[in-house]
């Protein structure tokens, strides 16, 4: 039986997101993230120091802002961006986590660039309601 509620759970990851994104407070990060944290994504290596290196190596651009997020039980879906990774476009994120003892156990994701008005062929915008390029 899960010993948070869905809704703890969804501002637990949006505040662990946006201390490790954002501010990049590796510090404050760690209390959210797991020290057995299991780190699915074909993108980061092994572990919370994967993650946490990674975000090191990228630009002090980097942004990360959510636009959906559902929870049920220990499992929390956040739609998401990140833009200003040194990449030519953003990254638009449907990150999936689970939640154990209150910190963040186990990470899969899937990411796609963001596409242009021009690139789209729905003509709507993967994130938010307006395109931003």
């Amino acid at each position: 039986m899960p010993n948070t509620t869905p809704e703890q759970n969804k501002a637990l990851v949006l505040e662990a997101f946006d201390t490790l994104f954002n501010k990049r407070d590796y510090e404050g990060a760690a209390r959210f993230w797991s020290e057995t944290y299991i780190q699915h994504s074909a993108h980061i290596e092994p572990g919370r120091d994967g993650l946490f290196n990674l975000i090191r190596s990228t630009p002090a651009t980097l942004r990360y802002e959510h636009q959906v997020i559902v929870a049920e039980g220990d499992y929390v879906i956040a739609h998401g961006r990140f833009s200003g990774t040194g990449r030519p476009v953003s990254w638009v994120a449907a990150d999936i986590v689970r939640i154990e003892d209150g910190r963040l156990a186990e990470h899969w994701d899937v990411l796609q660039d963001e596409a242009t008005k021009a690139e789209s062929k729905s003509g709507l915008p993967m994130f938010g309601d307006r395109f931003t390029a």
